[in-house]
């Protein structure tokens, strides 16, 4: 990973699809976080972009865009969702790091990132890349793991937890995997060129014995009457922001979409590997990926 960006955390060669989501009791979870989604994406888009799309799970919830981008630093994940969703001029496959995002500016309308920020070191640099490279007015759908939820507030008062959920500062529970508190993402996304429209809390029943006992439908639907909530007050383990960028900015002159992630000089080419006339660095396109990822 290069220096100058902070660690990432990679997912290649995991079974996390199969291992988490196939089989480790997570329909509930998948279920409201479709609902938060239905609700919160546009009627129609362009072009969007999926940050840390892993195995592309979410993907066919995106029907209203034309294009997607999935995005992810593992290429083994994206082979999965490559077997899950088919090659296709709809979908790009794109092996890279978030903090060096390899397109120009402005060239899309719509991008989520889900399951994602908690990982970032560096979340304020990281959704700035995602506003460089967004229309004006494009809208994005954010999800954090909220570190002041229920649990973490009632651990916290009963002292069975050491850190503060009411402090702004995230806190790191386990190597790159980060809680934040809601008001700190507000912060960032403002900072960086997004106005929030929309929050949604959910998995406010993301408890082992209620998953258990409860149907999957049943539970969802309870959650999905809470989500609202999202307006008013935020203490469910998950929330799912609708934000807008801001006016600066101008959408994509030309029909280039790459550029070179270390001297951000435009790529020409597609279906091929691409090498940057500037710093002469070689971008690898093998069996319908590109991989941009630093590698020393």
């Amino acid at each position: 990973m290069n220096e100058q960006t902070p660690p990432v955390c990679s997912y290649e060669g995991s079974d996390y699809q199969m291992r988490f989501w196939d089989e480790g009791g997570r329909s509930y979870e998948d279920a409201v976080e479709a609902i938060a989604l239905k609700r919160l994406l546009p009627n129609e888009g362009g072009f969007m972009l999926e940050l840390g799309a892993g195995a592309g799970r979410n993907t066919p919830r995106y029907a209203q865009y034309e294009r997607i981008a999935l995005l992810d630093f593992s290429r083994t994940q994206l082979e999965q969702a490559q077997a899950r969703l088919g090659k296709s001029e709809r979908y790009l496959y794109i092996a890279a790091d978030v903090y060096r995002l390899p397109f120009v500016s402005g060239i899309f309308d719509g991008a989520t990132m889900i399951r994602t920020l908690h990982h970032m070191a560096d979340p304020e640099l990281a959704l700035a890349q995602v506003r460089r490279v967004m229309v004006p007015g494009g809208m994005f759908i954010l999800e954090f793991a909220n570190k002041r939820n229920l649990k973490a507030i009632l651990r916290y008062l009963f002292g069975k937890q050491d850190w503060n959920p009411f402090d702004l500062a995230p806190v790191e529970f386990t190597k790159l995997n980060f809680d934040f508190h809601p008001k700190a993402v507000r912060s960032y996304l403002q900072g960086t060129g997004f106005q929030l429209k929309k929050q949604l809390t959910v998995s406010h029943f993301r408890v082992g014995f209620l998953k258990r006992r409860i149907p999957t439908h049943i539970l969802a639907g309870m959650d999905g009457l809470l989500q609202w909530t999202g307006g008013l007050v935020k203490v469910s383990p998950s929330v799912f922001t609708k934000c807008q960028a801001d006016n600066n900015g101008k959408k994509a002159s030309s029909d280039v979409l790459f550029q070179c992630p270390v001297c951000g000089t435009p790529l020409e080419g597609m279906q091929q590997d691409l090498k940057c006339s500037s710093c002469g660095h070689v971008w690898g396109y093998r069996d319908g990926i590109y991989d941009f990822r630093m590698t020393s």
